[in-house]
């Protein structure tokens, strides 16, 4: 039986992906909160799971590496530093970094990018996201994930056609670009819709999350598929051969 680590074991997510492990034949090798030292469940886990916080990856991935221990890291307010150190540690182990693990969305991811590539410039892209009011980033992860499924699309990155929160006299709307707004309130888990509109029509594709229980199963099949890979960087859409 595979015993999946987990940092951030404390959070939701962490509680949640334990409370599942069971039901999906893998074994609990324990966790460990961002404070604690997280090498020793580094080498006695088969895979490690990351849903902890951004400041505390740097030393999550040298366990791993050192371990040489494989990991799902779904944390979300990551740096283009932190995606450096995810980049070198590839080098090394299997990586799988995600800002959303629901199977559901990682095929919605899929569908935005085929139809950014199909349609367009003149149709217009704008995703909305809405989360519970203790969220702390913004947009949220699944949000760029999406918007940068759509950026592949248009053989273009996320970050020369990012558009963030509107605000004022702003203008007209550039040609190309991907607008990017958040709502935070109540105890919503995560809804995302990405908007495709030109003159006269508008196509809107989205996903509902009801229950955070369909990230930690999504998270822990990733986990359990991600045991066994060679090194490298990988992604949602890889676990369902997308």
């Amino acid at each position: 039986m595979t015993a999946v680590g987990i940092y951030g074991s404390l959070g939701r997510m962490g509680r949640t992906i334990a409370d599942v492990l069971e039901d999906v034949g893998a074994g609990n090798a324990g966790g460990v909160d961002a404070k604690d030292d997280c090498r020793p469940l580094a080498g006695r886990a088969d895979v490690l799971v990351d849903f902890s916080v951004a400041s505390a990856l740097t030393e999550h991935l040298e366990a791993a590496r050192i371990a040489g221990k494989p990991i799902l890291i779904g944390t979300t307010g990551l740096s283009a530093r932190h995606h450096q150190l995810i980049d070198a540690a590839a080098a090394e182990i299997p990586v799988l970094q995600t800002g959303n693990t629901s199977l559901g969305v990682t095929l919605l991811g899929l569908l935005i990018r085929e139809a950014a590539a199909r349609l367009g410039p003149e149709w217009d892209i704008e995703i909305v996201e809405m989360h519970h009011r203790h969220k702390v980033d913004a947009p949220s992860g699944t949000a760029l994930m999406l918007g940068e499924a759509a950026a592949s699309g248009r053989d273009t990155t996320l970050s020369e056609v990012r558009v963030d929160g509107r605000a004022g006299l702003t203008g007209a709307r550039t040609e190309g670009t991907i607008g990017f707004s958040s709502l935070r309130g109540g105890s919503v888990i995560g809804d995302h819709h990405v908007v495709f509109a030109t003159d006269g029509e508008r196509i809107e594709l989205g996903h509902r999350g009801e229950d955070r229980v369909i990230f930690a199963r999504g998270a822990v099949r990733a986990a359990l598929w991600l045991v066994g890979q060679a090194p490298g960087r990988y992604r949602m859409g890889d676990v369902l051969g997308l």
